[in-house]
């Protein structure tokens, strides 16, 4: 069993991959957090010190490598799936769930947490309203075209999520693995 989960940054991902994994009896894992500790900077820094090519192709080997693992529910970096390399791996390694939310809960999110400023790159010279309105754009279609199941994270809390995710893929709230 191996599950990712997709989308734009402050929807949720390391949240309900944490508590994924413990629902279904499984590790977890967050391709960027994986990456920081191999490095041991984050990905500000990465993209600062090597620039952002730099920084995909090591997303590239890490992903790679989380996806041959087993029993893993993963949480990959926002732009992850732009690289079809990423892709290719993410959907033969198992199920994908692509996590949504409105560009004002994004900022919301984003804007009450601390570490985002400080480890988390921008990734236009925009402002970060319309940064994530523009990303989201180009972005949303190729989520959504690798995705078995979509879920909007704005309303419902995380336990709820879980169960909801649970249930669109497994067609149960108790999956039987």
């Amino acid at each position: 069993m191996f599950l990712t989960l997709i989308g734009y940054r402050a929807t949720g991902k390391t949240t309900l991959a944490k508590l994924l994994a413990a629902e279904l009896g499984c590790d977890w894992a967050d391709s960027d957090e994986e990456i920081e500790r191999r490095t041991g900077k984050d990905i500000a820094q990465l993209f600062a010190a090597q620039g952002e090519e730099a920084f995909r192709r090591l997303e590239i080997s890490v992903i790679a490598e989380l996806c041959r693992r087993d029993r893993l529910v993963l949480a990959a970096g926002g732009g992850a799936p732009l690289r079809a390399e990423n892709r290719q791996a993410i959907r033969q390694a198992g199920k994908v769930v692509c996590l949504t939310a409105r560009p004002e809960t994004i900022l919301a999110r984003m804007a009450a947490d601390p570490r985002n400023r400080q480890l988390r790159p921008r990734l236009t010279a925009k402002e970060p309203a319309e940064e994530i309105v523009q990303l989201l754009q180009f972005r949303t279609p190729i989520y959504r075209a690798l995705a078995d199941v979509v879920v909007a994270t704005d309303e419902l809390d995380p336990p709820t999520l879980v169960r909801h995710i649970i249930k669109e893929l497994f067609g149960t709230e108790r999956p039987l693995v």
